[in-house]
């Protein structure tokens, strides 16, 4: 009678261990989020910060995490003559702000001058882009700092300010400047309440072109989802356009375990 009782609760914690074992695979298995949208665990800070008067600084050569640009900027057209609005170029490595200053010259972390104005951020190429419907992939290039990651952002302050962030590059065939069409550009608006981040993966990490506007040397007028820093194209940045969005956040989160 002893051994079946024992042979009983044996059998029992058997079942029980296996269901806690099952529990915690399933809960590694799930990704966890914070209470405001953003997945929790390691990630990279990024703030583009909106002011009123430019900053004198040069604002390169450190360990920052934050941008300046104008609080507001010409909301009609892209910002490429680098006037009222920002410019903050792409380069690709480890994620680092080369120059956090967008009111004066661009300079690379290695410190050569690319452009006489806007800021410089430093980022690698993702692998976790979606494709757009009806247009070739254009992949990451086979050399230089690639990672799979996704980009998560939101507009925080006073409520009223707003902020979009679209993604160019120069078609080096054609020597033409390529943007973003609309549907892939990233909005933020800061509305009542918490703050709330939405993932913004595609939009800051790629370009769809609109049709007929990528002309590589392996598709004549397509339309393609251009990675960063892909073949064909050069000079990536985002084209930022603020309405009185004083702040900007983004992070950056890995998709495997490591340290960012």
């Amino acid at each position: 009678m002893f051994f079946q009782d024992r042979e009983g609760e044996m059998k029992k914690l058997f079942f029980v261990l296996a269901a806690v074992t099952v529990a915690s695979i399933t809960g590694l298995a799930q990704p966890t989020t914070t209470g405001n949208g953003a997945p929790s665990g390691p990630h990279y800070d990024l703030n583009i910060i909106g002011v009123s008067n430019g900053k004198n600084p040069p604002l390169t050569g450190s360990d920052r995490h934050t941008i300046f640009v104008p609080l507001v900027s010409d909301q009609k057209t892209l910002d490429t003559d680098l006037a009222s609005g920002a410019d903050i170029f792409l380069t690709q490595g480890p994620f680092t702000v080369c120059d956090g200053n967008a009111f004066d010259a661009a300079y690379d972390c290695s410190g050569n001058k690319i452009n006489n104005q806007g800021a410089v951020f430093q980022l690698p190429c993702d692998t976790n882009i979606t494709t757009a419907p009806g247009t070739t992939l254009l992949p990451c290039p086979s050399t230089g700092a690639v990672a799979s990651y996704t980009v998560w952002g939101r507009a925080v302050g006073t409520p009223g300010g707003s902020s979009t962030i679209t993604t160019c590059a120069t078609d080096t065939l054609t020597n033409t400047l390529v943007c973003s069409v609309d549907s892939n550009v990233a909005v933020f608006i800061r509305k009542s309440g918490k703050p709330v981040f939405s993932t913004v993966t595609n939009q800051l990490t790629s370009i769809v072109t609109p049709a007929g506007a990528c002309t590589t040397t392996k598709i004549t007028a397509g339309t393609c989802t251009v990675s960063l820093f892909a073949s064909g194209f050069q000079g990536f940045f985002w084209d930022y356009d603020n309405n009185k969005n004083r702040i900007l956040q983004l992070r950056f989160y890995l998709n495997y375990s490591g340290q960012i």
